[in-house]
């Protein structure tokens, strides 16, 4: 069973402040999968949730890296956007494992291109706009196991 919140935002600000929001309660072995059209908005919440682990450097989606890694704040944070990954053995390659069932947090952005390979207990959240309610609304689905993962 799992619990559903559905969030709208209207700026990048409030989108922004719902990924600090989540960073300051993120628990180690946490899993955050991200997911939406491009433009949604995921790299912003990426940006909050770092954020609010304390780390202080500049956020970047990791497109052309897979993942990047963040140690700074108060539990690491490993980036991945799976975007441009061709086959899913490209994350095997990568060592995924090692990031996903570590101490640290994994925010995956993309992910259901890699669902096959995920764990169960973790939290998705899908992004989408609806441009006749502005070109800053964004309608954030958060889906959670019972397990407390924030």
């Amino acid at each position: 069973m799992s619990k559903i919140n559905i969030i709208e935002t209207n700026s990048y600000e409030e989108t922004f402040e719902l990924g600090r929001k989540m960073g300051q309660e993120a628990k180690p072995g946490c899993v955050i999968c991200l997911n939406g059209d491009l433009g949604c908005g995921k790299t912003v919440f990426t940006q909050g949730f770092a954020k609010g682990l304390g780390i202080e450097g500049g956020v970047l989606s990791p497109t052309f890296n897979i993942v990047l890694c963040h140690d700074e704040g108060r539990l690491p944070l490993y980036h991945f956007d799976v975007y441009r990954i061709g086959d899913i053995e490209e994350m095997y390659d990568l060592g995924y494992e090692e990031y996903i069932y570590s101490d640290g947090v994994c925010l995956i952005e993309w992910a259901d291109m890699i669902k096959e390979i995920l764990p169960e207990e973790r939290i998705d959240i899908h992004m989408e706009r609806d441009l006749e309610k502005g070109l800053d609304y964004r309608k954030i689905v958060i889906e959670k196991p019972d397990k407390d993962l924030l």
